[in-house]
């Protein structure tokens, strides 16, 4: 009996690999050890970088916060506390992009957890 091979379901492998690597430069995009190596460390990088996008945008909107509350006369720690206190349902995303793009209604925010 001849030997059996599913060349079908490996061709398929193949350009399911060679796909992902599409776009990639020189061996990367056409040979598939090399290939298939630089798509598992971009998998990897994707991964372990998702969550650090989060870090960084948490960062980002506490800057920001920061500097509109600090034109107030807080500073952030006691402003959050505040805001913690008075059960304000913004959350920091929200929070600095009103203090960015509505400094008018930041002020408000921030006048109204003072009180």
């Amino acid at each position: 009996m001849p030997r059996s091979v599913n060349s079908v379901a490996s061709r398929r492998r193949r350009k399911k690999l060679l796909k992902l690597a599409k776009g990639y430069w020189g061996k990367r995009k056409n040979v598939l050890t090399i290939a298939k190596h630089t798509i598992d460390r971009a998998l990897a990088f994707s991964y372990r970088d998702r969550k650090t996008k989060k870090r960084n945008f948490r960062s980002l909107w506490i800057t920001r916060i920061n500097a509109g509350v600090r034109q107030e006369g807080l500073s952030y720690s006691q402003f959050m506390g505040l805001v913690a206190k008075n059960n304000l349902g913004l959350n920091r995303k929200v929070l600095a992009d009103l203090a960015m793009n509505h400094p008018e209604t930041f002020k408000a925010v921030v006048d109204s957890v003072k009180k």
